[in-house]
């Protein structure tokens, strides 16, 4: 990093040093039982990418650094390959504390730095350093005596008083971890642990998986032929998944093994006093839902809702859970909509669509969107009745509780968040947030287009008038299952306006099998998702044409990453007459190289979707190619390997079809935060696009 100051750099490097406007805004919120204070997460500056763990007194409204991330750790940070993959998981790019745990008084907080193991006590601020080295998700017991983490793919307690350090369990073998989350929890279900306390603090619920059965694969770096290779266990499509079971471990070395029926994939885990463990698990097709309740004594299990739906049940966040009086938290779709359910009665209307339960205790803290998909606000239970805590239009992100909730607020009057802390309709107090300006504001206009209402946002140059003439077009999209674009908050368009600004009219579109409306939305891409996600996007460019002459639809380029990747290499295979050229970024050109879970929910296995699997692959097209394509991939990507993109410009050339491939050094799955080559990449973008529909090879200036 240079000394050049944020505001003399230009758009790109700015968000790139920023990590897209976000650091600075504080994060991780835990309320203290007692609701005197909060605990959060925050950088120094909207530049800087360590984060310090702070506390916020409600009563003076005082902030405090409790543990200072530099001080701690003036160097850089060396990481166990373990947390490395977790946080590309979560796509966690910031340092210093990234995670922290408490235990149920609020006496001690844990968390690892550089791999030590830290515990922080919080009535003194004393901070101490436990285990020194490798240290993976450290939690403490809920009485605050001892802390168990992982180390080497193995669960470890620590006494905070004694220093006696053991191991759970004492297995050998490679392929054996204990109290890790296993790759498809954390990549496709959202569960980041693999383990949990008992609320006495005697014992622990504990995940082993054996990934002795999962296919290897190879990452290499090119770059560097004397680095060794990165072998991983990758479970593609239609291959053995990792050996998930689950055991409760005592700390005086008991171990009683946890049933396991005809599951194949542990969603969730709950673990509280007011009842039973509880897991949440689905059978292999992901076509049945089971919630179990654990006994402790034996291992044995009872089933105490089960779902099932002809294609596919979602796992909803934050859920199954006990309320303080042991009643049932759980969301059902049965009925079209994602509902929340307590009691076994649904207490969301229909037409309001759950997104996530925050947190269960007394009541239920949820966020959820109604009518408008664009927007996601937060509720809580009262009794039998609803209030929603925020106010304003936008997308807003609960934490703490259902009594003492933090509002992190993002809308489109502004950028970055406003953070709030809230009781009934009652504001508290409100927490610093020191994002960067980025000095952008979107020349946006929102759209309702064509017979299925797709949401879109359309985005022109800064100051742009009609007599400047038509504007070639550029279709940003992501487009696919479990992400979404057209939100309103104004950092969703940020790179948007940058892309107008190069002299595009940008579109946003959000089609099928996106969030926010309702199950039979989402389950339309089912066995086609190639079909069915182009034809929104054709759709929404056409509908948007109509609507705004000053869209050029003999000039249109598309780009992507990911899903968003895939989408814009297929745009221009199969839809040559709507698309001129594309830029695919990371793309899943192979459905069979994907992961199990998320690919043969849409799919099906592909040992029996032979047809569904070659229909939605880009590589039996190829030799259909005849617009221009430029494929860009990371060469350490462990989520859509290299490989993907390998095969298909193989596949190409193999049929005498002219395309681009550049291979991105050393970058994963995450785009590149180098400031350099944040910048020259997406510039390297736009000025390909340029050339390709206009035939004009003059580089694209930034607006000032």
């Amino acid at each position: 990093m240079t000394d050049i100051s944020i505001e003399d750099l230009p758009f790109l490097r700015r968000q790139a040093r920023t990590q897209r406007f976000t650091l600075g805004a504080p994060k991780e919120f835990k309320v203290a039982p007692d609701g005197s204070r909060i605990l959060f997460l925050r950088t120094e500056s909207g530049t800087d990418s360590r984060h310090s763990l702070w506390s916020f007194d409600i009563v003076s409204g005082e902030e405090t650094k409790l543990v200072d991330a530099a001080e701690l750790l003036p160097g850089e940070e060396d990481l166990p390959a373990e947390e490395r993959a977790r946080r590309e998981r979560s796509r966690e790019t910031g340092g210093g504390v990234v995670g922290y745990a408490v235990d149920d008084a609020f006496t001690v907080a844990a968390f690892s730095l550089s791999g030590k193991l830290h515990t922080l006590e919080l009535a003194t601020g004393t901070v101490s350093v436990l285990v020194d080295g490798s240290v993976v998700d450290p939690r403490p017991s809920p009485d605050g005596t001892r802390v168990a983490y992982v180390r080497d793919r193995r669960l470890r307690v620590v006494d905070r008083v004694t220093g006696e350090d053991k191991l759970v369990v004492d297995e050998a073998g490679e392929d054996i971890a204990w109290g890790l989350a296993e790759f498809i929890a954390a990549e496709e279900m959202g569960r980041a642990r693999g383990y949990w306390w008992a609320p006495d603090g005697r014992s622990l619920l504990v995940e082993r998986s054996d990934r002795a059965a999962v296919p290897r694969w190879t990452i290499a770096d090119p770059a560097n032929p004397q680095a060794p290779a990165n072998v991983v266990a990758y479970p593609a499509a239609g291959e053995a998944n990792v050996d998930v079971t689950l055991a409760i471990i005592g700390l005086d070395g008991s171990r009683v093994d946890v049933a396991k029926t005809d599951w194949e994939y542990l969603a969730a885990v709950h673990w509280s006093a007011a009842g039973k463990p509880l897991l949440s698990v689905q059978s292999r097709d992901q076509r049945k839902l089971e919630i179990h309740a654990v006994d402790p004594a034996d291992g044995s299990v009872e089933v105490l809702h089960t779902e099932t739906d002809g294609h596919w049940v979602e796992i909803a966040a934050g859920v199954p859970a006990w309320t303080t009086d042991g009643r049932l938290v759980r969301e059902s779709a049965a009925d079209g909509d994602h509902r929340l359910v307590v009691d076994g009665v649904a207490v969301t209307p229909p037409g309001l669509q759950v997104r996530s339960i925050l947190h269960v205790g007394d009541e239920v803290l949820f966020s959820a969107s109604d009518a408008d998909p664009t927007q996601i606000h937060v509720f809580r239970t009262e009794g039998g009745e609803l209030r929603r805590l925020s106010t304003e239009d936008g997308v807003h992100v609960g934490s703490g509780n259902a009594s003492l909730t933090v509002l992190s607020s993002w809308s489109l009057e502004r950028s970055g968040p406003v953070v709030t802390v809230v009781s009934g309709e009652k504001t508290l107090a409100r927490i610093g947030c020191y994002v960067v300006d980025p000095d952008v504001v979107p020349n946006l206009t929102w759209l309702t287009l064509g017979e299925r209402g797709l949401r879109a946002a359309l985005l022109l140059p800064t100051g742009y008038e009609e007599s400047e003439g038509k504007l070639p077009v550029l279709l940003d999209p992501y487009g696919g299952p479990h992400a979404q674009r057209v939100l309103q908050t104004r950092n969703a368009y940020l790179t948007p306006q940058w892309l107008a600004d190069q002299g595009f009219a940008v579109l946003v579109a959000d089609g099928r099998g996106t969030p926010g409306r309702g199950s039979a939305w989402e389950k339309e891409v089912a066995g086609k998702l190639a079909d069915v996600t182009l034809a929104d996007q054709v759709d929404a460019l056409q509908a948007a044409a109509a609507l705004h002459p000053e869209l050029d639809t003999d000039r249109v380029a598309i780009r992507g990453w990911s899903y968003g990747g895939y989408l814009s290499a297929l745009a221009v295979l199969r839809r040559p007459d709507v698309f001129h050229a594309g830029v695919a970024g990371a793309p899943v050109t192979d459905w069979s190289l994907y992961d199990t879970h998320y690919t043969e929910r849409y799919l099906g296995l592909p040992q029996k979707e032979t047809q569904a699997y070659e229909h939605n692959s880009l590589i039996a097209g190829a030799g259909e190619l005849s617009r221009a394509l430029l494929i860009v991939h990371g060469l350490a990507d462990d989520n859509v390997f290299v490989a993907h993109s390998l095969r298909l410009s193989s596949a190409l050339l193999a049929k005498g079809r002219p395309h681009v491939f550049l291979p991105l050094a050393g970058a994963t799955h995450m785009t590149p935060q180098a400031e350099e080559v944040a910048e020259n990449l997406m510039r390297t973008q736009v000025d390909w696009i340029v050339r390709e529909l206009t035939g004009d090879a003059v580089k694209s200036e930034e607006n000032a």
